[in-house]
């Protein structure tokens, strides 16, 4: 059985195990404090290994929850965001990031291959001396951090300038959509 920070895990058991004593008083039942015990699934999942079993270590399958909307009831939130996705609101937001993106990463990476390619090629271009001991390559390589720090600014202007209002705008009729579903949560 592994241990959890110097505690025994529960094996497993239907019985809840009393919480941590504090100053001396008496432990209490961890459904009387309203915390998780210890031997509660969900404590450590990540260090005990997924669906571990107590008896003989090995790993046991989890069940896996039905999806909500599954049961008939009506459509499920899954074909909400599809039907957002396919919408023409969608699109455009996408249409205005794919606009802005695809040619800045062109002139970026083109940019920083160009600067790789000059330092590997032209050692002798990037070595001439500009202003005293500062020479292109120099000028070249400090060019890359700020060309890196404009293009960010220039893509959060463009994201608060084109895409952020629409883009909230979808979210929010997406999660009304889905609370009339039952997807979302009450």
């Amino acid at each position: 059985m592994q241990q959890s920070k110097g505690r025994p895990r529960g094996g497993g058991t239907d019985q809840e195990s009393p919480a941590e004593t504090l100053d001396g008083q008496a432990p209490v039942l961890a459904e009387e404090t309203g915390q998780f015990g210890y031997d509660d699934p969900w404590y450590d999942a990540l260090a005990s290994g997924w669906g571990e079993s107590a008896d003989d270590g090995e790993h046991a399958q989890a069940p896996v929850p039905p999806a909500r909307g599954e049961d008939g009831a009506g459509p499920a939130a899954a074909d909400v965001y599809l039907e957002v996705q396919r919408s023409a609101a969608f699109q455009e937001v996408r249409r205005r990031y794919r606009k802005f993106v695809v040619p800045a990463f062109v002139a970026f990476f083109t940019w920083y291959v160009g600067y790789v390619v000059a330092a590997t090629t032209v050692p002798e271009l990037m070595a001439r001396p500009v202003a005293g001991a500062v020479n292109v390559a120099m000028l070249a390589g400090l060019g890359q951090f700020l060309s890196t720090f404009v293009l960010t600014w220039a893509y959060a202007r463009h994201a608060r300038l084109r895409r952020d209002r629409a883009a909230l705008e979808l979210r929010w009729d997406t999660q009304e959509l889905t609370r009339g579903v039952g997807g979302g949560r009450p």
